[in-house]
């Protein structure tokens, strides 16, 4: 019975935590399916509020953001990783960051053991992409896409450009090196409490980062925008967990780098969504759905210009309802209740991933990858360089990332 419970559990748990697979997004009759099989029927008095809201409130992304530091200290843009316009936006906002007095960038993909090496590099009088290879691949292996590195670039033609004496802007990496090398391969698929002692040798990552941008941010009474993965974001909100222990089998995960930066200043700590298909709470990652139902890509349609940033709280899209996995545990669940701000760019349908870079994997630097390449205890480390190529292929290929994603809302 124990061996029964815990394949149980086992099968449960691949329901909510994300991986590396096909994913479906289900439609009937030209219709999105909710996570509980019911087709969206939208409303028409909601759609009309909000198209009434985007043409009154219409701000580029790069505005709102600008905006939003009025009154905020940390602004945490959750993305899903690896796709091109969010780093794409992130190179353009630098400038207007340091026009504003906002002279930080937190960057998830980093470690802080390489921090001089990157402030070199950005203050350097020349550009040495040799060297923003060398920084990414020390803090993941398995991390070839160019357009991360290239924000290395962006800061460093800003720098470049600055009067003599005014002040530079950093790129700061918010994470450590992992010690993957140090975790045994030969079963893939289980973690253990020893195997996380190991790769993670300097603590929770959440803590760490969180620590990280308390050190050299907030007690210095500075600004800092932060891109990071959608998990790691959040401020308010709670994550859902798989725990069959638990009453209702869930617990609630307070202690997200955002939810522990919010509890050092919670009026200072702002969430921004970059448009992102959510699971569902019913088949996980195996059926993804358009946030809040579809509404805020079914209201776009409508638009040419489609860059928009806007708020959550106290308006008519964060008072959309959301059935997906986020929503479980919580009643009337919406929008708002998830983060603060909204950034919409494009439909997913025009979505495209990161580029890789051809230079950043070579004969000398091959037998790093061996020893390091991440998630080693739950997936395989490529058996050559074309198996690597491959791996690191699919997670930029947004029509297999997207599986079925289909635009008929």
């Amino acid at each position: 019975m124990k061996i029964v419970l815990l394949l149980f559990a086992g099968m449960l748990m691949n329901i909510f935590v994300s991986a590396k697979t096909n994913i479906t997004l289900f439609y009937e009759d030209g219709k999105q399916i909710d996570s509980l099989g019911n087709p969206t029927v939208y409303n028409k008095k909601i759609l009309n509020e909000l198209e009434d809201f985007v043409r009154k409130n219409h701000k580029s992304p790069e505005a709102y953001i600008i905006e939003k530091f009025r009154n905020k200290d940390i602004i945490l843009l959750s993305e899903d990783h690896a796709i091109k316009h969010n780093l794409d936006l992130i190179r353009r906002i630098i400038p207007a960051l340091h026009k504003a007095g906002i002279y930080n960038l937190g960057m998830e993909f980093g470690a802080e053991e390489d921090q001089k090496l990157l402030d070199s590099l950005i203050n350097a009088p020349e550009y040495n992409e040799d060297v923003a290879r060398r920084i990414m691949f020390s803090y993941n292996v398995g991390w070839a896409y160019k357009d991360y590195m290239e924000v290395y670039r962006s800061a460093w033609e800003l720098n470049r450009s600055l009067p003599k004496g005014e002040r530079k802007f950093r790129v700061l990496n918010i994470s450590y090196k992992f010690n993957w090398e140090d975790c045994d391969n030969r079963s893939p698929g289980i973690r253990t409490i020893t195997t996380y002692q190991r790769v993670f040798n300097r603590g929770n990552t959440e803590f760490f980062r969180a620590n990280l941008i308390k050190r050299e941010v907030l007690d210095k009474k500075e600004k800092i925008l932060v891109l990071c993965g959608f998990g790691h974001a959040y401020t308010r909100y709670k994550t859902p967990y798989l725990d069959y222990r638990e009453e209702h089998s869930y617990r609630f995960d307070s202690n997200r780098m955002g939810n522990i930066l919010h509890r050092f200043a919670p009026d200072k700590v702002y969430t921004i969504l970059l448009h992102y298909p959510f699971e569902s709470k019913t088949l996980g990652y195996t059926q993804m759905l358009l946030p809040a139902n579809g509404y805020i890509d079914k209201i776009m349609k409508n638009f040419t210009d489609k860059r928009i940033g806007f708020d959550l709280v106290n308006t008519p899209f964060g008072n959309l309802r959301d059935t997906s996995m986020y929503s479980i545990g919580y009643n009337n669940f919406k929008l708002s209740d998830m983060a603060d701000g909204y950034i919409y760019e494009r439909p997913f349908s025009e979505y495209e991933g990161c580029t890789i870079d051809p230079m950043f994997l070579t004969d000398d630097n091959w037998p790093e990858v061996v020893k390091n390449f991440p998630d080693k205890d739950v997936s395989t480390v490529p058996a050559n360089k074309e198996d690597y190529l491959k791996k690191i292929s699919w997670y930029v290929d947004v029509k297999s990332r997207y599986h079925y994603l289909r635009t008929d809302y």
